[in-house]
């Protein structure tokens, strides 16, 4: 389930896209940074221009591609911390490279997960020119941690927020929900409140187990809450 501030929430076509196969292989560091120096060289260029072309041959030329989401943790291959100077380049060398497939309208989007994981995800920003949207994943997890202190924490979502108004950039929440804390209605609310107060580009809720809260029948106190605060927050 999504949102989009500002527009028709159906208008907005949000695809993830891993920088490298084996996307949850969990192949050795070593490996991993051999991989990203051969991107940043353009081994992988034809990859991505027939992505760009695919997409606009669907009508799809406007498409916001969240690029290697997650890079400062450990569950994808495509993770910064092996090389973070290799991973800024194989970035940029995306971007450029689907920019030049003519009637494109991308929109390129920065996502880490919150918090500090396997690297502060700052030192994986490839540089303004080459980002468009920054977004953050926002689970409720570790266990015991609060909202309030998932706002605070370092590379928490005050911090993503103040780091895209410097860099004069739009914000997004493509995945958020439940996790390590169970049933927590007091996450839900936070998230809520929060994603309004930002007007981000659009947020995204994980409607699955453990995370959900629609079809997830396992949180009955989050859905509640959840249900309550959607009414409120979008009653005319």
């Amino acid at each position: 389930m999504g949102a989009v501030a500002g527009g028709p929430w159906d208008r907005l076509f949000v695809l993830n896209v891993p920088l490298l196969e084996r996307t949850e292989d969990h192949l050795p560091d070593a490996t991993v940074r051999t991989e990203l120096r051969a991107g940043a060289r353009g081994a992988y260029d034809g990859h991505f221009r027939a992505l760009a072309r695919r997409l606009v041959d669907l009508g799809l030329g406007d498409t916001e591609l969240v690029l290697g989401w997650e890079m400062n943790g450990v569950t994808y291959t495509h993770r910064c911390a092996p090389d973070p100077a290799a991973w800024r380049t194989y970035w940029r060398r995306i971007v450029d490279t689907m920019r030049s497939v003519p009637g494109q309208r991308f929109r390129f989007e920065f996502t880490p997960t919150r918090g500090r994981d396997a690297i502060p995800w700052p030192r994986c920003y490839p540089g303004d020119s080459h980002v468009d949207v920054i977004g953050m994943d926002a689970y409720d997890a570790p266990r015991g941690l609060s909202f309030a202190e998932q706002l605070r924490e370092p590379y928490g979502l005050w911090d993503h927020v103040r780091f895209a108004r410097a860099h004069g950039k739009p914000v997004a929440y493509p995945e958020w929900g439940l996790f390590e804390n169970g049933d927590d209605p007091a996450y839900v609310r936070g998230m809520l409140l929060w994603t309004a107060a930002q007007r981000p580009l659009y947020q995204t809720i994980t409607d699955y187990c453990p995370h959900g809260v629609w079809r997830c029948r396992d949180n009955p106190r989050s859905s509640a809450a959840y249900r309550e605060l959607l009414r409120t927050t979008t009653a005319p």
